[in-house]
């Protein structure tokens, strides 16, 4: 028997989710007794794995993994649950991971629970919390399937070190031939993502035009965040849709949020919802977001993001 991770990476880099992955596997690996196995794909560098309770990772490699498709990832990572005995399979929340999720749960016959929170609450049979409604409730998911799949919502298991040596075991992947074929991939460089930020800065229509968007990067940057923004922003073309954060664009699990100049429509809250702190800076005291915020500044942006900048970069040169 075993616990399986599926290990995402970015630009030859380990994602920061992997390490989520690894910690609340380890977890579950100890209370158990089993090995905690990783599987990476077109990834060298995966010592750092072993940091986080990973004992075992198995690389699968070549030119035809290097883009992600998720019928080929499933079949590959099956095979490796098959060969392991494995019970339990952890995927994150990536975008990636929620399109492969439902495919190898159909190649294993296995249960699938998405959007898991927390450590199961028990392992016969496998019983997790999520969320749902988009994170205005919570369910218990009980799931009896011989093999179970647990989607770990992102940011929601505290990363933790438990330093392991590791084996590492490449393969040849192996898959059925499709007729889909990934042309061109496309993404942002130089960036830090909106999935794997710990600290987000969001930009409404209180910032009056694109030409004031250097007031968001600067604070960005100062924190080494990513950037996000409202609904009406990337439909107006003041920023890439990309950015878009919310029920509709794209979900935010940060531990900081901060919203400037938004005035926090109810789709937007439903998509940042799970941050664990949001600031709100607004200049209108009855904007809805202020209800939902763990803390607000009521100003106007232009001078409180200048002053706000400038005594961060103040305090990180201390």
């Amino acid at each position: 028997m075993s616990v399986i991770i599926y290990a995402e990476s970015e630009n030859g880099k380990i994602k920061k989710s992997a390490f989520e992955l690894a910690s609340y596997g380890r977890e579950i690996a100890n209370e158990i007794n089993v090995p905690l196995i990783a599987v990476t794909f077109d990834q060298q560098e995966v010592e750092p794995l072993g940091t986080y309770g990973i004992e075992k990772v198995i690389k699968f490699n070549g030119s035809s993994i290097s883009n992600f498709t998720a019928l080929q990832y499933a079949e590959n990572i099956a095979s490796i649950a098959k060969e392991n005995e494995a019970k339990i399979i952890i995927l994150s929340s990536s975008a990636n991971a929620k399109y492969l999720a439902p495919k190898l749960s159909i190649t294993l016959s296995a249960g699938y629970a998405s959007n898991v929170i927390a450590p199961p609450e028990k392992l016969q049979p496998l019983t997790v919390k999520r969320s749902c409604f988009t994170n205005k409730a919570f369910n218990i998911c009980s799931l009896s399937n011989e093999v179970n799949i647990i989607g770990l919502s992102n940011n929601s298991y505290e990363i933790k070190e438990s330093p392991k040596s590791i084996e590492v075991i490449e393969k040849n992947s192996s898959f059925t031939e499709t007729t889909l074929k990934v042309e061109k991939v496309e993404k942002a460089s130089g960036k830090v993502t909106i999935a794997d930020a710990d600290v987000v800065v969001s930009g409404g229509r209180g910032l009056k035009g694109p030409e004031h968007w250097h007031l968001i990067e600067d604070l960005a940057d100062t924190l080494g965040a990513a950037t996000a923004c409202s609904k009406p922003v990337s439909d107006m073309g003041w920023r890439p849709h990309s950015e878009h954060v919310g029920q509709t664009g794209k979900p935010v699990a940060s531990n900081l949020y901060i919203a400037i100049g938004v005035s926090g429509a109810i789709q937007h809250l439903a998509g940042v919802n799970s941050s664990k702190v949001k600031v709100v800076i607004n200049n209108d005291p009855e904007a809805p977001f202020f209800k939902a915020a763990d803390y607000g500044i009521v100003g106007d942006a232009f001078e409180v993001i200048p002053q706000l900048t400038k005594k961060l970069k103040e305090f990180k040169s201390k």
